[in-house]
């Protein structure tokens, strides 16, 4: 065979030159390195270093040895997969053995140790294993085969050295002269005494030759370095890398540019064949491969829907390859199943995963969803957010109710909030009420400042008047207390709302609208279980309880002692995100302060200190407005609270406690309230600040003030009793009955007794002397004066009205009772009759008494200093003996000095309260024709003389015509007794000649009205025409007196 020959057979791996079929080792699939298993083996086995390229030109070649196996990075050996048998028993070692029941197959090592060609060949094992049953003969005849087989190889072993004899020379003196620049380290190795001729078995004996020298001069000079350093460039040392240093670097940077001229367009095949492929298995498993970054851009835009429908295609995609699994069994699958079944199964696992945790975080959303309020929900919130979240879990599937979860923990938030609101604020209350009642008591004129503003504005116009700023601000806390927990917006409307929700859930309704999950597996989850809907109804009747419980500790309950919760801080909502960052807003004076503690709670024996919902020093008019708004929430609410069915029908002890909350609450405030009422009605009287009413001139500011005081505590008490906006619903009555019968009689005679306090306060005030400085009732005037219109009224009654003057106050008085009586008080009995439906028939009557008997004690302490002055003036006048001269041509001094005497009352009076002007003078004209009569009847003479009779007739007519104006028929009665009298003390002859002086008695009396006209104008009549009349005796006199001075002069 010639060498060309040779070298064909050896290129294309074949055994002879005229091959008769293809030869099986080619249908090897180890053999085939265009495969594509074996190229994604090579190159996920390929080694990162710098000989990369020259280790793949190195992997690319395929074996020399027809079926010699290839290492883990791709290189093959000289060891075969399978040999035949060297015995020549066989042609295949593996077969044979596999038939014996040896796993060769599998186990690499152990197949190893049957094959000739490995090192690991164990004779004795091959022996004991492979010709177990073999006789003496055939293993004879297995040692001739074995010897020829040797002879064969050595036979071809000689011809290979005889025909290459001259490489193996020339590659034998290269080791050598590698090996001796090993061993003495680039150095010049020592000199010999004799030179020895070249010889074929000097490598044989060199090694140990050299190591036995080497050992007898104790020296390794592989160890120790050489004294003198006489070492070649090239010297084959670690420290030069073995002699290649020099060319390495260059070397690598030569293979890196070739890898990258060179690599992409050698490889460029290959990577077009892959990305075939990938694309192609990306275009048939697209949806797999998609579907887990699908439902993460749902999650990240929030695109609930999206997730839902990518989350069931991803359930279906698994379950499709779960039933593949199953359908194949035992049966291996095929390379496509394969990659479908890892495909979905990776997909999954990153589906799966996603949404674990999204689901997570919707459970935690679904339990923070509590601590959104209803203004931030109707800003953007939708109210049913729940809903959404707890359809959200039934269709992703969830092991838990989240219906029962989400009623189960907003249960537990109402609880907690109910809890910790009604303690807080019970105790922010006590803590101010506390500072309130430890400060300094206000004084009466301050209370009558803000019950002046009541006279001037409705109580809703402007309740910051209504009391000092620090009550106000309490009434403000507590009413915004009983709101949270009371109103529509506070915690009654989220429990009212809560059992809804929990009603529509156990009827059926509320899940109709939510999904069923994939292949209805959350259908259960739509029920509520019989113990669990029991349980539902029994914690709606609790927090209801809880509600009803802080409301009626609050009214019936004494104040707190213990407020140890004022130290604690302040909780954060539960479940609130951002209440670890954000600290809460809250007032300084509820922080614990140890420099500024609050106070105890005071015992003064003050009515209002056992009770914790009345702010200490408050007025009656404050009160009245706040709690007849707190008695609203209470009874409103406790009505919203029975109308809960599982209340108003399953539980009865709820509905009386509620009943009892509506009647304890009601008769607290009412008695507080009664007891203010009570004290307001004693400091009414600083309310005067004798400054004229706008409306009524003859009257002060009080009958209006009085009127507002009154009408908005019995319009505020009305509110308290019958708590009307409550009662307006229907199904209330059984919440809010009326009012008992021994309530209503409470404020009845606290009504009564209310005026009658304000009626002695008022006369008090007439009678009492006044401070010319600093007194009572000027005190905070300009505080109490706002308005243009008021500086104006008080500007005019400076100037007009002096409350120093007693007979000024007096006046006034009079007037405001006037007012009261005829006006005030019968439209505050009127009010209080359609308020509270009674009749204040003996009420009435027994005022009308009192007001009648106090006018007419003031009138006649008004009245008695000018009526002695009259008097003392009338006696001196008839006593003194000149009194009578024989023929008199005018009145006498103390005529006029009584009329003076009226002049300066009239004047007073028209001044200060002109409607009483014509009371107090006809009164005085009264008690002066009195006067008159008992001062005739006294004189000692029996008999009148002529001079006297007419001297009497001239004095009273002038009496009786000067003050005509103010004529009563009781006045004229006594005039009329006067001529009597005068008529029994004359005689005949008397009478007879006073006939004859009538005419010259009209003359004089004419005279002396016409000289004293200025002086008496204040008496005149005011004219009704524009026409005037001469006064003549007959025209200017009484009737009465008129007929009388006829009667007399004819006898």
């Amino acid at each position: 065979m010639t060498d060309f020959d040779r070298n064909v057979l050896e290129f294309y791996q074949l055994s002879t030159p005229f091959p008769s079929e293809w030869p099986a080792e080619k249908n090897d699939k180890s053999d085939d390195s265009d495969s594509e298993l074996e190229q994604k083996k090579q190159k996920i086995n390929r080694r990162k270093s710098r000989y990369q390229a020259l280790e793949r030109a190195v992997s690319n070649r395929t074996s020399i040895v027809q079926g010699s196996e290839k290492s883990a990075s791709g290189v093959s050996n000289l060891v075969q997969r399978d040999e035949p048998d060297p015995l020549g028993t066989s042609n295949s070692v593996v077969r044979s053995l596999g038939q014996l029941g040896v796993p060769v197959q599998d186990d690499i090592r152990l197949r190893n140790r049957f094959l000739l060609s490995s090192t690991n060949f164990s004779p004795a094992l091959f022996l004991s294993q492979m010709h177990a049953t073999a006789d003496t003969q055939s293993l004879l005849s297995g040692l001739d085969v074995l010897s020829r087989s040797i002879d064969q190889k050595s036979e071809s072993l000689k011809v290979l050295v005889e025909s290459h004899f001259e490489r193996f020379v020339r590659a034998k003196a290269t080791i050598d002269n590698v090996y001796k620049e090993m061993k003495y380290r680039g150095a010049e190795p020592p000199s010999t005494s004799r030179a020895r001729a070249h010889s074929r078995h000097a490598s044989k004996n060199s090694f140990s030759r050299n190591s036995s020298g080497g050992a007898a001069l104790g020296v390794n000079p592989l160890v120790t370095p050489i004294g003198n350093d006489t070492r070649k460039k090239n010297a084959l040392i670690k420290e030069s890398d073995y002699g290649v240093m020099g060319i390495k670097t260059p070397l690598l940077d030569v293979a890196a540019k070739a890898e990258d001229v060179w690599g992409p367009a050698l490889g460029g095949r290959d990577k077009e064949e892959n990305l075939k492929t990938v694309s192609t298995s990306l275009d048939r498993y697209k949806e797999y491969i998609e579907a887990s970054s699908n439902i993460a851009e749902s999650i990240k835009r929030k695109d609930y829907e999206a997730l839902v429908e990518e989350y069931v295609r991803a359930r279906r995609f698994a379950d499709e390859a779960r039933r593949l699994v199953e359908s194949l069994g035992s049966t291996p699958p095929s390379e496509t199943q394969t990659y479908e079944i890892l495909l979905a199964a990776r997909m999954w696992y990153d589906v799966d995963e996603q949404i674990q945790l999204f689901k997570r975080d919707v459970w935690r959303k679904l339990t923070l969803l509590h601590n959104i309020s209803k203004a931030d929900a109707m800003a953007g919130q939708p109210q049913d957010q729940h809903m959404e979240l707890i359809g959200l879990l039934l269709e992703l599937g969830v092991d838990d109710n989240p219906i029962w979860v989400w009623l189960l923990s907003r249960f537990d938030y109402l609880k907690g909030k109910i809890s910790s609101t009604g303690d807080r604020a019970k105790v922010e209350i006590e803590v101010l009420r506390r500072r309130l009642a430890s400060g300094e008591k206000p004084a009466p004129q301050m209370m009558a400042t803000h019950l002046r503003n009541l006279g001037r504005q409705s109580v809703e116009s402007k309740v910051n008047g209504l009391d000092s700023p620090d009550v106000i601000e309490l009434w403000e806390k507590m009413l915004a207390f009983l709101s949270s927990l009371l109103s529509a917006q506070g915690i009654l409307g989220e429990v009212l709302e809560f059992w809804q929700t929990v009603q529509g859930f156990i009827d059926g309704k509320a899940q109709k609208s939510l999904p069923t999950g994939y292949n209805g597996e959350s259908r259960d989850h739509h029920r509520l279980s019989q113990q669990g809907s029991v349980d539902l109804q029994k914690g709606t009747i609790e927090l209801i309880d809880m509600l009803r419980a802080h409301v009626f500790e609050f009214f019936a309950g004494a104040p707190p002692e213990d407020i140890s919760l004022l130290f604690s801080p302040l909780p954060p909502s539960p479940g609130t995100p951002m209440s670890s960052t954000l600290t809460p807003t809250r007032d300084p004076r509820f922080n614990f302060d140890a420099n500024n503690l609050p106070p105890p709670s005071p015992r003064r024996g003050e009515t209002w200190e056992k009770f914790a919902f009345w702010p200490p020093t408050s007025n009656s008019v404050s009160g009245v407005h706040y709690l007849s708004k707190m008695l609203t929430l209470v009874g409103s609410g406790a009505s919203e609270m029975a109308s809960v069915t599982a209340v108003s029908q399953g539980d009865v002890k709820q509905i009386e406690l509620l009943k009892n909350l509506v009647g304890a609450a009601r008769e607290r405030c009412v008695n507080a309230l009664c007891a203010a009422w009570n004290k307001d009605a004693e400091n009414i009287k600083y309310v005067e600040d004798w400054k004229r009413s706008k409306e009524m001139g003859d009257v002060t500011r009080m009958p209006a003030s009085f009127a507002a005081f009154e009408g908005a505590l019995l319009s505020g008490m009305q509110k308290i009793l019958y708590i009307p906006e409550a009662t307006a619903k229907s199904g209330t009555e059984d919440i809010v009955p009326a009012p008992p019968a021994k309530l209503l009689q409470t404020v009845r005679s606290q009504y009564v007794t209310t005026l009658y306090k304000a009626l002695s306060g008022m006369v008090e005030n007439a009678e009492r002397a006044v401070k010319k400085a600093d007194d009572e009732w000027t005190t905070d005037v300009d505080v109490s004066i706002k308005s243009s219109d008021d500086r104006a009224s008080l500007n005019v009654g400076l100037g007009t009205v002096d409350p120093g003057d007693r007979n000024v106050r007096m006046l006034l008085t009079l007037g405001n009772l006037h007012a009261l009586r005829t006006k005030v008080v019968p439209g505050l009995n009127g009010q209080f009759e359609n308020a509270f439906s009674v009749k204040l028939t003996d009420e009435s009557k027994t005022i009308k008494d009192v007001l009648g008997q106090i006018d007419a004690r003031l009138f006649q302490t008004y009245t008695r200093p000018s009526l002695d002055s009259l008097r003392k003036i009338i006696r001196a006048g008839l006593a003194d003996p000149k009194w009578a001269p024989p023929k008199p041509c005018e009145v006498k001094p103390y005529v006029y000095e009584a009329l003076l005497t009226l002049v300066l009352v009239h004047t007073q009076v028209s001044t200060t309260a002109p409607s009483m002007t014509h009371q107090v003078l006809s009164y005085l004209l009264e008690q002066i024709s009195r006067e008159l009569l008992d001062s005739l009847k006294a004189r000692p003479a029996e008999r009148f003389d002529l001079g006297a009779l007419m001297q009497a007739t001239l004095d009273v007519e002038f009496f009786a015509q000067t003050l005509s104006q103010y004529t009563t028929e009781r006045a004229s009665g006594i005039q009329g007794d006067i001529y009597s009298t005068l008529d029994a003390k004359t005689d005949n002859g008397a009478r007879a000649r006073l006939q004859d002086e009538l005419p010259g008695m009209r003359e004089v009396l004419k005279k002396l009205r016409e000289q004293s006209r200025s002086e008496f104008a204040c008496f005149k009549r005011p004219r009704r025409t524009g026409s005037s009349s001469v006064n003549t005796l007959t025209a200017g006199a009484s009737p009465a007196s008129s007929q009388t001075l006829e009667r007399t002069a004819t006898g």
